[in-house]
């Protein structure tokens, strides 16, 4: 067998060559890398938005809060539901809420986007203990006043704090600025409840949220509620319940950034069958005297199959390198589950890292085959003889 110092050896004695195929696998892997990162961010903005231990119900095949509606009685009778777990004042974590867009324009380039207007009550903010307000106050005595999520306030006309915004037939005050942790919540505006319903004219509710005493009851609940003809309610945990809003756009940036990533893979993988050929032609004589010197046919070919794997690999750790600083970028994009705007960050998990990786390495396996199939062709004499 060959000792693996030969390889690093060729590597770097060509090194304009191997530079120049590094490159082209980093970008490959850069594009691929930063798809799934892109994907990976949205889901968990949207899962973070959920808890383990809180309950969504919506209406039956709504899917979302924004073709839910649940009347007044339907509240009232899932508001007494015995598995509702009950906070320090002894009333129950139970809370329903509106859930509007609305249109407003953006501070970057003055386009308008649909925003989330949610109406909550006290409630709201003891079922989600990780949102506080960082800037401001909460509303007072249930006026025009309404507090906005950190990302809604810092990317939209009139929601800094302060500012007014106009929706609903009427003015409203942003007097807070409240910070979600990076979930979904982020990108809303919040009101008082019956404000928002008077200034949308909505008799109804978009969703019930609360908190269960015992998660291990979810299933036998569910049933209930769902089998109870006076409710045409879908039962969600709250998790589940977001990571169903990112399903659809997830599933569109992966196939997309799969697709991109195979197209750019072929001239990768041309790129490393090219240096790799070269590499056969300029060490003709140097094989020779390998083959010589009782090295088989085996040695040579994973030589350089070994060479091409390393190379790629070398790119693909550069392309994860460069890809890893899109963590520190924040774009938003429309859910086309809810139709609002959601800001998130770019996300690295060990996934992708693994996965990226495996593909630089499968690029440099498919260019570097044929190249080393060649040089284990090769015949001793004729080795010996080229110039």
């Amino acid at each position: 067998m060959i000792p693996i110092n030969y390889t690093v050896r060729n590597i770097v004695k060509h090194k304009i060559t191997s530079a120049l195929t590094i490159l082209g696998v980093s970008l490959v892997v850069f594009v691929f890398a930063g798809s799934m990162m892109l994907s990976q961010g949205l889901k968990a903005t949207l899962v973070a938005t959920g808890s383990d231990e809180n309950v969504v119900v919506i209406r039956k095949s709504s899917q979302t809060e924004v073709q839910s509606i649940l009347n007044l009685e339907q509240a009232q009778l899932v508001s007494t539901t015995p598995e509702i777990a009950r906070g320090s004042d002894g009333a129950a974590l139970f809370t329903n809420e509106i859930y509007v867009l609305i249109s407003l324009n953006k501070r970057s380039d003055g386009s308008a986007a649909n925003v989330v207007v949610r109406g909550v009550t006290p409630q709201s903010l003891a079922l989600r203990p990780n949102i506080r307000i960082v800037e401001g106050r909460m509303w007072q005595n249930a006026g025009s006043e309404i507090i906005a999520g950190k990302s809604a306030a810092e990317r939209f006309e009139g929601c800094g704090l302060g500012e007014r915004v106009r929706f609903g037939a009427r003015e409203w005050t942003v007097v807070g600025i409240f910070d979600a942790q990076a979930s979904g919540f982020d990108s809303e505006i919040w009101g008082d409840i019956d404000q928002m319903m008077d200034a949308f004219r909505r008799p109804v509710y978009s969703s019930l949220t609360f908190r269960m005493a015992d998660t291990t009851q979810f299933a036998a609940m569910k049933a209930r509620l769902e089998n109870d003809r006076r409710l045409p309610v879908e039962v969600l945990r709250e998790k589940e319940y977001y990571a169903n809003q990112s399903r659809t756009i997830t599933t569109f940036l992966g196939i997309t950034g799969t697709v991109i990533s195979l197209i750019f893979s072929l001239g990768a993988i041309v790129g490393a069958m090219i240096t790799m050929y070269a590499a056969v032609a300029n060490r003709t004589k140097e094989i020779g005297t390998l083959r010589a010197l009782g090295f088989g046919r085996m040695s040579i070919l994973l030589v350089f199959f070994i060479e091409s794997v390393f190379i790629s690999f070398a790119g693909g750790v550069l392309g994860l390198g460069a890809a890893y600083f899109l963590r520190f970028v924040r774009v938003s994009t429309t859910n086309w589950d809810t139709f609002s705007e959601i800001a998130f960050n770019f996300a690295i998990s060990p996934d992708i890292v693994f996965s990226a990786l495996i593909f630089a390495v499968v690029m440099g396996m498919v260019g570097g085959f044929l190249p080393a199939v060649r040089a284990a062709r090769l015949k001793i004499v004729e080795s010996l003889r080229a110039v």
